[in-house]
């Protein structure tokens, strides 16, 4: 079980900063040393700043990016959450300085690779983002006021700007670097969805078994994991017979077959990946506020 001690360090402020500069840090690294010489462009409001940099060579991508959140962060503030802003603030401030100042190109000629090496750096460090309290800045905060406001569906909105900002960037800057930035942004959003699920993951275990009684009182007391009893019946005989309903570690699965198929050889166990579980002894909900 996820300890009280535990809940309280992830959602401390030690540890958000840790993941913000850490994240947002690699997000920066993969912007400044890969995609900006290769002219490529990321999603959300920094993609719209280093489009605008890239087509009137005024002001640097980290400023831009600064001037756009401006008006958008005056928003979160007020229909956001002051806690969530302020970490917020402090993620694009580390994007910012580390774009403006770090001074790295890793070099990558093919453009290819290079789409997919910063795809695999961004979305590394957005998806480290995503663990904590805050955000980088940006689309994220729009996306989330709109929907506290007006009930707009945050991937909804965000699918639609990203949309919008790809449309005029085909229409008005090198299609070459437009697909190529396409590449980038599948790469870092599989990359980004794999990293921030993948401490999140747990397993959903379905037992139908004549011995649920003694199965249930071991995954209590051997596993440490609650169990909720199902009522079903089969679909030949019509039979009642309750189906055990339990969430496990993944490490905790052999362990789990173990006991299962010690009280009962001919039991059958469903096996399913989780995307993510909340509440008690699992993940704690990011709160906006």
């Amino acid at each position: 079980m996820v300890s009280a001690a535990v809940r309280t360090f992830a959602r401390g402020i030690p540890w958000n900063l840790f993941l913000l500069t850490l994240g947002c840090g690699l997000f920066a690294l993969g912007v400044k040393a890969i995609a900006i010489p290769h002219m490529l462009i990321s999603g959300g409001v920094f993609g719209t700043a280093l489009l605008i940099n890239y087509m009137t060579e005024t002001l640097s991508p980290a400023v831009w990016n600064v001037l756009l959140n401006i008006p958008i962060f005056i928003a979160g503030w007020l229909f956001v959450g002051r806690r969530f802003v302020l970490y917020s603030l402090y993620g694009l401030a580390v994007v910012s300085v580390a774009t403006q100042y770090l001074d790295m190109t890793i070099n990558i000629t093919d453009p290819i690779l290079a789409s997919i090496a910063a795809g695999c750096i961004c979305g590394l460090g957005l998806g480290i983002v995503l663990h904590s309290i805050g955000c980088d800045g940006g689309l994220t905060i729009i996306s989330i006021a709109l929907h506290k406001r007006y009930g707009i569906s945050v991937g909804q909105f965000s699918l639609l700007y990203n949309i919008t900002l790809f449309v005029l960037a085909f229409s008005m800057y090198n299609p070459d670097s437009m697909l190529y930035s396409l590449i980038m942004i599948f790469v870092y959003s599989k990359v980004m969805d794999y990293v921030s699920t993948i401490f999140n993951q747990r397993k959903m275990v379905l037992i139908i078994s004549t011995q649920h009684a003694a199965i249930r009182e071991d995954i209590l007391t051997h596993l440490h994991r609650g169990a909720t009893l199902l009522s079903g019946s089969g679909g030949f005989t019509g039979e009642q017979r309750p189906v055990l309903l339990t969430v496990v570690q993944n490490y905790q699965i052999r362990l789990l077959e173990e006991l299962i198929f010690r009280h009962d050889k001919q039991a059958f166990v469903i096996i399913e990946n989780t995307l993510n579980v909340l509440g008690k002894g699992f993940s704690c909900v990011k709160e906006y506020k």
